[in-house]
């Protein structure tokens, strides 16, 4: 068994201790540390933070050889138990990596625990040292009948597996004889933690009724862990428990019953990677067996395991009663205008996009939007024209093509063919021609004409001045204008304005909000830009675009047809 101790070095260093023991090693045995964390596809380099490193034999000391950026040799002498030090540095508040300082700790294993090359099947056996006064843990991490000593099957169980530490609230409920846990750290104390427990519940009954109707879930414990931060928001997935980062002023609030946006858009992150213990966690992507900890592991599939999984997030959250049909389509209407007012999704398929996301989904700049689109946000509408797809073709549903996949795979890794395959099943036809066209093409896909038959219709919305003339930007009274990016064959691109530029006025007025402009422009007139460019002053003749398309708000038709109405009934409810 593989043996590491992990303990607290010094929190104000923000220094984790490591010590791992091998028994049995290998005469020159290798050691290494993952280079990435699964659900998170961007190469993170975690080695950089891992210094110190010793490795003993007893009392002798082992020659270490470092190989590479995240991999050394040891040099050993006989059978005797091999024992590496070494220190991690913890300042990562993401839920990717790891974090100390005196009010909490947090890790994942691939940040902080070296992998033995040649032992990875073998059992692992965590120990956490003494912590300060009043500190607790949290972790889905099978544990012994000793107190902070946990036993994994091997070394991917063990690294994921996140865990927390510190001084946070801790709230349980069961469903389905499966107990879950949720944690949150850094919350206001008007927090209502029952609030997010039962609304927590809702959703974890929806899914397991999702995915197994009433059999039994995969899992035998689940915990959320939650960090509350001034500003952040995210979500990464693991086998048992997921990590969430989310404003505090969105957690709900003790006397307060209205569940404002920010909650709501957390209990969709909550819902979304809860989703994931299902559709990634176990049904996978066939690329990504075995997980190789040292490279970029590629896939095509991420608009199925991370937009399909987006599709269902909120449309669970309508399922469980915590939100309405009418909010439901609000929802959707911000993804469908984010993916519309991308360019990039002319210039790059979602398929392409999943391949691409080592190198540009993680790594935005100024002409991202022009050069790619969101395997998220197209995924999702991917899933959405599916589902509403099959649903007119003849009572089938992408419910269905889920559950199909994972009865047929047994909740294993699948490819692309899998996915046809259970789509014709459901439908009675080949749906081929609608992966080719909406997952490997560049073209819209027909959802106005599919949601109308659902009664749903798109009303033009008040679009701000930035996505009608072409633009993303962060504004404020201190700061002013500032152009993030210029879309591709916007308005703004044809008038010279780039990235980085500064807008100081419109027509003679000087403007710190690019909305306040409404207050003197006329529509469609040509206006005067004054901009500033690396120091110097520019004066830009700017044509608004007569066709520029305002954003479109879904609703529900006033007065729906009756075939409308009953698709409706079964795809929103009643």
């Amino acid at each position: 068994m593989i043996d590491v101790l992990i303990e607290l070095a010094d929190v104000h260093a923000h220094l984790f201790r490591v010590t791992l023991q091998v028994p049995r090693p290998a005469a020159r045995q290798r050691i290494s540390l993952p280079v990435w964390i699964p659900g998170s596809y961007l190469i993170r380099e975690f080695s950089r933070h891992l210094s110190r490193l010793q490795a003993r034999q007893g009392p002798d000391a082992c020659v270490c050889e470092q190989l590479d950026k995240c991999s050394w040799e040891v040099q050993c002498n006989g059978t005797r138990t091999l024992r590496i030090r070494y220190e991690v540095y913890a300042f990562d508040t993401s839920v990717r990596a790891a974090f100390l300082d005196a009010r909490r700790g947090f890790f994942n294993g691939t940040s902080m625990f070296l992998r033995v090359d040649g032992r990875e099947a073998e059992p692992h056996r965590l120990r956490i040292g003494a912590l300060p006064t009043g500190w607790q843990v949290a972790t889905a991490m099978p544990a012994t009948s000793r107190r902070r000593e946990y036993v994994c099957a091997d070394y991917d169980e063990l690294v994921d597996h996140p865990v927390e530490l510190g001084k946070f609230w801790r709230g349980e409920f069961q469903v389905r004889g499966v107990a879950h846990q949720f944690v949150v750290a850094g919350a206001w104390p008007s927090f209502d933690g029952e609030r997010l427990l039962a609304d927590t519940r809702r959703i974890c009954e929806t899914e397991i009724a999702f995915w197994h109707g009433r059999g039994k879930a995969p899992i035998t414990g689940y915990v959320f862990m939650l960090n509350a931060v001034d500003e952040g928001y995210g979500g990464l997935e693991h086998r048992a428990s997921t990590a969430l980062i989310a404003a505090r002023r969105h957690l709900p609030r003790q006397g307060v019953a209205e569940a404002g946006d920010g909650y709501v858009t957390l209990l969709g992150l909550i819902s979304h990677e809860y989703f994931h213990t299902w559709n990634v966690k176990r049904l996978k992507p066939r690329d990504f067996e075995p997980i190789d900890y040292g490279r970029e592991n590629y896939t095509c599939l991420l608009w199925f395991f991370e937009g399909f999984t987006s599709y269902y997030d909120d449309l669970l959250l309508l399922r469980a009663g915590l939100i309405d049909a009418p909010r439901y389509l609000r929802l959707l209407s911000r993804t469908l205008n984010l993916v519309q007012a991308t360019p990039g999704r002319k210039v790059q398929s979602v398929a392409e996009a999943s391949f691409d996301a080592w190198v540009k989904y993680y790594r935005v700049d100024e002409n991202t939007p022009n050069a790619t689109v969101s395997y998220y946000g197209k995924g999702c509408l991917v899933a959405l024209a599916l589902d509403l797809s099959l649903r007119t073709q003849g009572g089938g549903n992408l419910d269905e093509v889920m559950r199909a996949l994972w009865t047929r795979s047994a909740g294993a890794a699948i490819d692309e063919a899998d996915i046809a395959h259970a789509l014709q099943e459901v439908a009675g036809r080949s749906m081929q021609p609608e992966l080719d066209a909406w997952v490997h093409g560049h073209e819209d896909l027909p959802l106005p004409a599919l949601l109308g038959r659902f009664g749903v219709v798109s009303k033009a919305d008040a679009a701000d001045l930035a996505a009608e003339w072409g633009l993303r930007i962060s504004e404020g009274p201190l700061t002013g204008i500032q152009l993030k990016t210029v879309h591709r064959g916007s308005a703004a691109e044809r008038a010279g304005l780039a990235a980085g530029d500064e807008l100081l006025a419109i027509d003679g007025w000087r403007v710190r909000r690019l909305d306040d402009a409404r207050g003197w422009i006329g529509a469609g007139r040509t206006l005067e830009l004054c901009v500033v460019r690396d120091q110097r002053l520019m004066t830009l003749r700017f044509e608004p675009d007569k066709a520029a398309g305002r954003a479109g708000a879904l609703h529900l038709a006033d007065k729906p047809t009756a075939a409308a109405l009953a698709l409706r009934r079964e795809w929103l409810g009643a």
